[in-house]
Order: structure tokens, then sequence, then C-alpha cells
């Protein structure tokens, strides 16, 4: 069973550098009220491919909230659906998209933020950025990493953005060819004297790998450090029959709608969940079956996007009890100490357990 996907008009093809192009799309009117999405957050697309009919991937919103909506996709060496897009894709076609989701996102749009971007992981710290400034009235610093000048994506904006916030909006703009890649030292030294600010990090994992090292020797807490992660998609969250690439798991596990079998059958679980401000609580929850599946079965239209533990849509918190999940390639111990856990791959091992989607 597949979410609900959209065919949106493409209305303009922006080139933001040479391997770097900006979607935007065209919102009918009836489809408005599914795409209301919050800074940070991505955008599952529908690439059409002869090999498999149709490659799936995400792609972080580099749009405000209320602005037209719109992603930027950065060209990879050997992948297929960037470079069909950044080479194919015009003003005037469709794509099958998604509603948006995600949790890399501000919850509280007044903080101070630190907002670190390497390379195209400035896709989601703009959108962040752009909300803040428009919405919020914090400080923002922004720490932008690229090879060279031509590399930076945004770079007319970045400036606009910081001539018309000169007392709000700081951006450093570091580049590999002058500088050498940021250390871990040289990333702390930055971030030492703001401590107190949100942080945010996208971009290549040594890139995050060092910031996120530096930022937790400065302790930063767990509630205050933020990092997205690009997932290049398994499954196909469509719905659509076509050939999609296998992916192992590490214990049985399910893509669909199928109950899993791991030992003696147990006794229906409680589930209590709150999703869009609604708390509905449910009995008979199967502890075989993933907990998306089974909202899924109960009528309710859980976020997910790539139903095979690869991206972090379907994510939720703990708030009480305990679930096992089949697959997790996208969340860190941190996130799992936190309570956040993947829905479409979590089954109860307590009789109760509780949780939110907020």
């Amino acid at each position: 069973m597949a979410t609900d996907s959209f065919l949106l008009p493409v209305r303009d093809v922006v080139e933001e550098t040479a391997d770097a192009r900006s979607i935007v799309f065209e919102l009918p009117e009836d489809v408005r009220h599914a795409f209301q999405p919050r800074p940070g957050q991505f955008l599952t697309v529908a690439v059409p491919s002869d090999r498999d009919g149709l490659a799936a991937r995400c792609y972080s919103l580099s749009s405000a909230p209320g602005d037209p909506l719109t992603v930027t996709v950065k060209r990879t060496a050997d992948g297929y659906a960037s470079n069909w897009i950044c080479d194919n894709l015009r003003p005037g076609d469709t794509l099958r998209v998604l509603p948006p989701s995600g949790i890399f996102t501000p919850a509280d749009i007044d903080a101070d933020f630190l907002l670190f971007a390497g390379g195209s992981g400035v896709t989601p710290i703009i959108s962040i950025a752009r909300s803040a400034l428009r919405e919020g009235t914090g400080r923002i610093v922004v720490f932008y990493a690229n090879r060279d000048e031509r590399s930076v994506i945004f770079a007319e904006e970045w400036a606009r953005l910081a001539a018309e916030h000169p007392d709000r909006l700081q951006v450093v703009h570091w580049l590999e060819s002058v500088q050498g890649l940021p250390t871990a030292e040289q990333i702390k030294a930055f971030a030492s004297d703001r401590l107190t600010y949100d942080a945010f990090v996208c971009g290549p994992a040594p890139f995050m790998k060092a910031t996120v090292a530096a930022l937790k020797e400065l302790e930063f807490p767990r509630a205050r450090r933020h990092q997205e992660k690009f997932a290049s998609l398994g499954g196909n969250p469509f719905g659509e029959a076509v050939p999609v690439k296998d992916a192992e798991a590490e214990v049985p596990s399910t893509s669909s709608g199928h109950r899993v079998d791991d030992g003696p059958k147990q006794q229906p679980a409680r589930l209590e969940i709150e999703l869009d401000g609604a708390t509905t609580t449910y009995e008979d929850w199967d502890p075989g079956t993933p907990m998306l599946d089974f909202l899924e079965a109960k009528g309710v239209k859980a976020p997910y996007s790539c139903r095979e533990g690869e991206c972090s849509a379907c994510a939720f918190r703990l708030l009480e009890g305990e679930v096992k999940m089949l697959r997790n390639d996208v969340l860190e111990q941190e996130d799992l100490d936190d309570g956040i856990r993947l829905g479409c791959q979590s089954l109860p091992t307590t009789d109760t357990v509780r949780g939110t989607y907020s």
C-alpha cells in the first residue's frame, strides 16, 4: 500500500552551478493541502528509468515554507537520477512526488542557529536559514564548505541575505582550493563561542563526521545537535509494479504489509500514537506486523517514504514501552537513545507502546 503521491508540473529549472539545478514545482490548488513543508524537510521524487521503471530519490527542499516548492539537485558521478534531472528536466514536464517528510527541522524557529553545510548539503540549510530570517528572531551563523568558488551553490542568494540581514546573518565560506579540507579542530574553534546555538549539519560523510565530532567535544547537547543524511532508496515507495533493487536485512523483514514470523506468537500489543495533534489508541497491534503497516491497515496515513529503513521519513519518538527495528540504516545510537524509532521497521516488544510523530 503506497502513500498518496502527486503528479506535479515543473514551473522552472534554474541552473545554480554547472552541476546543480533547482527544480521549482507548480502546486495546483487541489494538492496544496498535502504540501505544507517544514524547513529542512525533503521530497521523494520518482525519476523515470528504462532499467527499473522508476528510481525513487529523496531531495531536500531549498525553499522555505510559503515560497514556491523547490528542490535543488547536484549531479553525482554515478548518480542516474541526479544526472537525468540535470540533463533532461524542463519547464512544463511533470514529476511524481510524495509529500514533504523528514525530521531535520528546527523545534524553535526563534532559536540562534549554527548551520554547517558541505557541498550540496546546503540545500536544507538554506531552507532553514530562509525560514528563520523570515519568521524567527535569532542569530544565524553559516559555515559553508566547498571545493572551490565555482562549486558554491546559492552564492548570490547568500550574499543577498547577508546584506539584507547584517545584524542577524553571518555566512563564512570555506574553500578547499584555498584553505584545504576543514578539520575537526578548525570547526571546533569556529563553533566554540556559539555553544548556546542550535546546530544543524548536512554534507558529505567526512564533513559531517568531523563537524559532529567537534560539536561533541564542545559538549553540544544532543537536543541541539542535528545531522541530515542522504539516502539512495532501495525500495519503491510509489506502489507501482516495477522491479526495484533488493535490499538486505539483518533479520526477516517486510516491505509492504506482510507479517514477519519471528518466534512464538505473542499477544497483541496496545499502541497509543499521536499524529497531527490527535492521539489514537489501538488494542490489537499484531507483534509480527511493523507499526507503519498496522496503522495503514487502520486507515491512518502515517508518514513514510522508502519503507526500507533507509530514510527518516517515518521516524517517531518512543514515549513508553519498546520496539524492535528490523532494519536501521539512518538512525545513530544517539538518535536511538533519544527515543527515535522508524515506524516502517518497528515491531512491539512490550505489551504497551506509546509514541508520537510530533
